[in-house]
């Protein structure tokens, strides 16, 4: 009986383990700003945020980016020129998390941005950004 309860227990570990891994299983979404980061944006911007002469502008000590939180928030969510939209693909925790590590990084020191700061500019009627990022 002992024998049976101890196999049975283990067959339930494997299986709880093989669904955990399955395709499709729901994975926890990144949060790290700095993985975020390195996931979407490094390749242009650079992994120092130093960017790409004439392609590409840099993030580290960008005015820009230590600036209106709100203007961050929108260039994220609406891209311009070169740069994508982030709307659909990073949900609003992801967003803020970005753009809190862009502008504490590399130099920048400005404060964190609010996730109810990019959902009010995600759900907002205006998408336009008044003074776009240089380079964008």
């Amino acid at each position: 009986m002992i024998r049976h309860v101890a196999a049975g227990t283990a067959m339930l570990a494997t299986a709880a383990l093989l669904l955990a891994q399955a395709p499709g299983a729901a994975a926890a979404p990144v949060t790290s700003g700095q993985q975020i980061f390195a996931q979407n944006c490094a390749a242009c911007h650079q992994p120092a945020g130093q960017g790409i002469p004439g392609a590409f502008p840099a993030l580290a000590r960008n005015k820009f980016v230590t600036g209106d939180p709100a203007k961050v928030a929108q260039l994220l969510l609406n891209g311009r020129g070169g740069m994508p939209t982030f709307r659909d693909g990073l949900d609003d925790a992801q967003i803020a998390a970005v753009a809190s590590f862009v502008r504490s990084s590399w130099g920048n020191r400005a404060p964190p941005v609010p996730v109810a700061l990019v959902a009010k500019w995600r759900g907002g009627a205006e998408k336009a950004i008044d003074r776009p990022m240089p380079g964008h």
